[in-house]
């Protein structure tokens, strides 16, 4: 358990990240957290789930769940609030579609770090109010995740795919894992997810980070993560988000500002 306000008495404040790429291993904080990425690619894993946190998303972590964070290019401010503040906050993490709104709360909090040794009134007022919007925002989740697994065969079996999306074949995978294709149909049907739903998912959210890289084309995304076609990608990818590949990369990559993580510091 993380103590993020290592004793001072405020209720609420920001956390500021921009630099190498990490694993956190896993940990909890005594505190609910929504985490806003400007820039980069940002996952966290649970027991249950794996979350993606592309840019211009937020992820809602609840205090007390033991989770796992990675960074890659990360620029991203955190919001920390104590849990009285949000009592009936959900108990699981989720990707929030990510409002104007929010990610202009997230940028005016920046100028109150949760390390400030003392309360201030207008931060109070402000952090209660951010506080309000929160149930709201967590009933706009985006499904950009997977499950994850303890079951050795299986995980095995996620890794592998993950590392082949290009050309996987179930077939394939059962043969890099020593199980049957029938087993391990089975298998993933065991966790609330089909082998074809699973794969399409991981492309999907592979495709999502690979968008936001310079350099990459809609086709060279698509070929990569294993689509026959721009138009089978982009039908794909409008169902799982809601906009074409371009819309997303126009919006996930264009036009962020660079000073708000420096606004706390």
């Amino acid at each position: 358990m993380v103590d993020m306000r290592a004793g001072a008495p405020v209720r609420a404040g920001t956390f500021s990240y921009e630099g190498d790429d990490v694993v956190t291993g896993w940990h909890s904080h005594d505190m609910h957290q929504i985490e806003y990425a400007f820039e980069g690619i940002a996952e966290v894993e649970t027991s249950a789930t794996h979350h993606l946190l592309p840019p211009q998303q937020a992820v809602w972590i609840p205090a007390g769940l033991s989770h796992c964070t990675t960074l890659k290019r990360v620029r991203s401010i955190a919001v920390f609030f104590d849990p009285t503040m949000v009592p009936r906050a959900d108990d699981r993490v989720r990707v929030l579609a990510a409002t104007p709104l929010l990610r202009e709360m997230t940028i005016f909090a920046s100028r109150w770090s949760i390390s400030r040794s003392s309360n201030d009134q207008v931060a109070d007022a402000f952090f209660d109010a951010f506080a309000l919007l929160v149930p709201e925002w967590l009933e706009h989740e985006a499904p950009l995740c997977l499950p994850t697994t303890t079951d050795r065969v299986l995980r095995a079996a996620m890794e592998y795919a993950e590392c082949h999306l290009a050309d996987v074949t179930v077939g394939g995978v059962g043969a890099a894992v020593g199980v049957s294709e029938r087993s391990l149909r089975r298998k993933f049907a065991a966790i609330g997810m089909t082998w074809r739903e699973y794969l399409l998912q991981s492309r999907l959210l592979r495709a999502m980070a690979l968008l936001t890289e310079p350099g990459q084309t809609v086709l060279d995304v698509a070929t990569a993560v294993g689509f026959d076609s721009v138009s089978a990608f982009t039908r794909a990818f409008r169902r799982l988000t809601g906009e074409t590949p371009t819309a997303y990369r126009s919006r996930a990559t264009g036009g962020v500002r660079r000073g708000p993580c420096s606004a706390s510091t």
